[in-house]
């Protein structure tokens, strides 16, 4: 892979990333931009303990422009983008709307022992997976999405490096119906300075169990998933898929390698040429389930950069929010509320469905 990193207008990072042997230079960015300024603060809730990004900066972001007006295209024929090239085969910069930015300065901070806040010291990245606008992941070969993997392992790295950092995670969000604003096929990076929720719960069971088993909670379930077989939906060398015996979500499928890593920077050539092939089989399963493509959220869960990285089993969890031909699932009352969930379908039938697509 080569790596070639720039600076945008406004003095946001760019990286082009390119397969092995593609000659790039770094290219100017002409367009006349105030130098890039945005913070954010983080809050905590008294009740649950959680911390709350407020940002809103964000309100102004760009929404559903038409396709000759995408800013994640490349730059040609006098329209210039985000990405300073007429062409590119992965890229990532900053966000120039960010959830946190490491600008947030000290006015952020608030304590006076009920309500507390700091700054959102992190950073917020977008990956563009190709410069052809009209296709998705899916679309991908398998060469292009391991170029992608490379750059999510890459800027996994470097992003872990920032001292304020506590999580790197990677996520791709996919359809209207799950809120996307921008349709070019790209994913983002968030860089959390704090243990976000579902990670931190995730870890906390893996330590409970190991303290008191003495083997890794990922390691069981994808033993238990192999033995029972009816969820699992495609099992290789180096990876198994399977959806979850308590899935919360309509459609939910699981990919975990088989050999342990703990984040994406660990996975060695074979695991990532293998995920490539794997997760475009997936994907095209989901899409072949329903008359239209499938929206989807995948979300990688890994080690955080420092502290409880003894039981992370890296692992990438894909969800939609589609239950049915035209219908979605909202989360309401007992979702939303309680955080009580209720799933419409079995996990096993939708295997089963998922095998035969």
């Amino acid at each position: 892979m080569e790596r070639t990193t720039g600076t945008l207008a406004d003095g946001r990072e760019i990286v082009w990333y390119d397969r092995a042997g593609t000659a790039r230079r770094p290219t100017p960015d002409p367009r006349d931009l105030p130098p890039a300024a945005s913070s954010s603060q983080l809050r905590l809730d008294p009740l649950t303990g959680d911390w709350i990004t407020v940002a809103s900066h964000r309100q102004t972001r760009t929404y559903l422009p038409p396709a000759d007006e995408c800013p994640l295209c490349p730059s040609r024929d006098g329209r210039h983008t985000e990405i300073p090239s007429a062409d590119y085969q992965v890229v990532a910069f900053e966000n120039r709307f960010p959830s946190f930015s490491l600008g947030s300065g000290a006015d952020q901070v608030v304590d006076d022992g009920l309500f507390q806040a700091r700054p959102g010291l992190g950073r917020c990245e977008v990956v563009c997976f190709t410069s052809d606008h009209d296709t998705s992941f899916t679309g991908l070969t398998p060469q292009q999405a391991r170029l992608v993997v490379d750059a999510w392992a890459d800027r996994t790295r470097e992003l872990g490096r920032i001292g304020s950092v506590d999580y790197v995670f990677p996520f791709e969000n996919r359809g209207v119906e799950i809120g996307v604003t921008l349709q070019h096929p790209h994913g983002q990076i968030y860089a959390y300075p704090y243990l976000p929720p579902v990670a931190a719960r995730e870890l906390a069971r893996a330590e409970a169990y190991a303290a008191e088993h003495g083997r890794n909670l990922f390691g069981d379930i994808i033993e238990a998933e192999r033995r029972a077989g009816t969820r699992v939906l495609v099992e290789t060398d180096e990876w198994i898929v399977f959806l979850p015996y308590a899935a919360r979500w309509p459609i939910e499928v699981h990919l975990y390698p088989t050999r342990r890593v703990r984040d994406l920077p660990e996975l060695d050539d074979a695991q990532r040429d293998d995920f490539a092939r794997v997760y475009l089989d997936v994907l095209r399963r989901l899409d072949g389930l329903y008359s239209q493509p499938t929206p989807y959220i995948a979300s990688w869960q890994q080690a955080p950069t420092r502290q409880h990285r003894e039981e992370a089993w890296l692992h990438l969890e894909l969800l939609s929010v589609r239950r049915a031909e035209g219908k979605v699932k909202f989360l309401a009352g007992s979702e939303s509320g309680q955080g009580g969930w209720v799933n419409d379908g079995e996990p096993e039938q939708l295997a089963e469905r998922l095998r035969s697509a």
